[in-house]
């Protein structure tokens, strides 16, 4: 708490204007709300859910379009977690169709033949970066549990885009102009410089490629993608690659597997709050985050002020050296799960916290459960891609769902009219640091560390209070830590909490986002010991709050998308 604090701290709960970006109300419907990156998507969404669709269909319909309208951020080409909430059981269960490396993938995957590591630009492009594609394996597993429609009718809005065409948009069109090295690929490059030239915005686009490939998938299941002439096209694009060829084969893309696992959640003052457990480090970082700040009164100090950010960005100092030590693949490493969540392990980490300076650099800690000298630390941080949609049905049945081919445009390889990933990259390029292992290092079958963080926060009565999610890489964590933190402790509702000026730590420079009044604190943060970067931060958080009234819906302006309810 802030009680007696010494005078000279006085300064640091000066309260900071909302940032420019910070606008417009939320979406508000008594009955189902769907809330995604991209208007095509959300409108499919909202259809879906008012002809007596699940949450999940709703989210599979989205998803089929945004990988035709949003392609460079995700697709069937990728992977991505979704949490779901069943409202008549209580379940909250979490499924994970991350990709996974080829069987003959080794320590040494990106390292050039002449012994030296290749650097993440090098490496990003091409099949080596390829993973085997995880998403409609996992869509197909929550849809045979959770779906209410049938498999083939959530493809056909996708499927009558694609061959009818959409409006290139904007954010398209800036993506395609800031990647011109996709020049070197030719498919992607035919598709998305058709004229020779980057599509323009309002650019009228087919792809009947991809409506093939949906319309194969849509009678076929997902079997008709991982085996036969999809998955033979795909292996011989990885194996053919123009840049750095790859080993992912037609019987990786077989033997695939989408994993139910057990979410990870914990309580945050009256709340329990849900998240993704590994490979993904996001859950597990933002609850971290939130048990490191509760002993503060966040609520209190206020939005945009002085003290709240730097209490938050120390608290993420501290939660991103844990994760850089101890978090991977859970199939491949053991990693403290329990630990990392410890009420006392958090609070000793947060005594490490000080009101009138910062800590700087943070050493990880030694959680219940781990051996600290069983692995060394990865810092590496790459891409900022991605996307995320959140669904609440009729039902109350809830879908927080983040989905990636990782940077933007993925691998650049496309193939049946869509894009594979570079999810690959997401692993240490170093095996070992000092003589210790990686835990994030690669391994054949393993499924590389993320940072997507989709998120569900019940009430205190376990009632299902919102779901919530954003892409950009690893500052999601910051982007939906602060969100929660918005939400649930200064009360905001989800458009006001996704449009807050954004502030991130990954356990180095404090950065702020350019063009937010937060500007104006960095010479008071650097006062205090805080080295601070003004830089985009350009996340993509999508949210829908359950309230007395109905749901509320949020989306983030920094994106192009739209909250819908029916």
């Amino acid at each position: 708490m802030f009680t007696g604090l010494p005078t000279f701290l006085a300064f640091l709960l000066i309260y900071v204007a909302p940032g420019a970006t910070e606008s417009g109300e939320p979406a508000r419907t008594n009955s189902a709300m769907i809330t995604a990156a991209n208007p095509h998507a959300a409108r499919v969404g909202q259809n879906i859910l008012a002809a007596g669709g699940s949450a999940i269909d709703a989210a599979i319909a989205a998803q089929m379009v945004l990988g035709l309208v949003e392609p460079q951020s995700s697709g069937v080409g990728g992977g991505g977690f979704i949490l779901h909430y069943n409202a008549v059981t209580g379940a909250i269960e979490s499924f994970d169709g991350r990709e996974t490396a080829p069987a003959a993938a080794t320590s040494d995957l990106f390292r050039r033949p002449d012994g030296e590591l290749m650097l993440w630009p090098e490496a990003a492009s091409g099949g080596l970066s390829v993973g085997v594609p995880g998403l409609l394996r996992m869509l197909e597993l929550v849809h045979r549990k959770h779906g209410r429609l049938p498999w083939a009718r959530l493809f056909e809005p996708a499927i009558q885009l694609a061959e009818s065409g959409f409006t290139v948009s904007p954010r398209l069109a800036q993506s395609i102009t800031n990647n011109k090295d996709l020049i070197n690929f030719p498919a992607a490059h035919a598709y998305f410089f058709s004229s020779g030239e980057p599509l323009f915005a309002g650019t009228h686009l087919t792809n009947p490629e991809y409506a093939t490939t949906l319309r194969t998938v849509a009678a076929g299941g997902a079997d008709a993608f991982y085996h036969g002439d999809i998955a033979a096209d795909i292996a011989a694009a990885v194996q053919s690659a123009v840049r750095n060829p790859g080993t992912l084969s037609v019987d990786d893309l077989k033997s695939y597997e989408a994993r139910q696992r057990p979410p990870v959640c914990t309580v945050y003052r009256i709340y329990t709050v849900c998240g993704m457990g590994p490979p993904s480090s996001g859950g597990l970082t933002n609850l971290q985050i939130l048990g490191l700040v509760e002993r503060f009164d966040i609520a209190t100090a206020g939005a945009n002020s002085l003290m709240a950010l730097h209490i938050i960005t120390e608290a993420s100092r501290l939660a991103f050296a844990d994760r850089g030590l101890f978090m991977a693949d859970s199939d491949f490493v053991e990693v403290p799960v329990e630990g990392l969540l410890d009420r006392a392990y958090l609070a000793e980490r947060s005594a490490l916290i000080h009101l009138d300076k910062s800590m700087g650099k943070a050493d990880a800690g030694a959680p219940p459960g781990s051996n600290r000298r069983a692995y060394a630390m990865q810092n590496r941080e790459h891409g900022a891609s991605t996307s995320h949609l959140s669904v609440i049905d009729a039902a109350g049945n809830a879908v927080s769902f983040t989905t990636s081919i990782e940077r933007a445009f993925g691998s650049r390889l496309f193939v049946r009219g869509f894009l594979l990933n570079n999810q690959l990259t997401d692993f240490s390029f170093q095996a070992q640091e000092t003589g210790q292992l990686v835990a994030n290092r690669v391994e054949g079958g393993k499924r590389p560390r993320s940072s997507m963080a989709p998120t569900l926060v019940f009430g205190p009565n376990g009632e299902l209070l919102l779901a919530i999610g954003s892409p950009g890489g690893s500052r999601i964590i910051g982007y939906v830590t602060l969100a929660l933190i918005a939400s649930l402790d200064w009360q905001m509702d989800p458009q006001a909490a996704v449009s807050l000026a954004h502030f991130i730590n990954r356990n180095g420079a404090t950065e702020l986002e350019e063009g937010s009044l937060l500007e104006s604190l960095a010479s008071q943060l650097e006062s205090i010991g805080h080295d601070v970067k003004i830089r985009p931060l350009n996340s993509g958080l999508h949210g829908v709050l359950v309230t007395a009234n109905g749901l509320e819906g949020g989306a983030d302006p920094r994106r192009e998308g739209l909250a819908l309810g029916h």
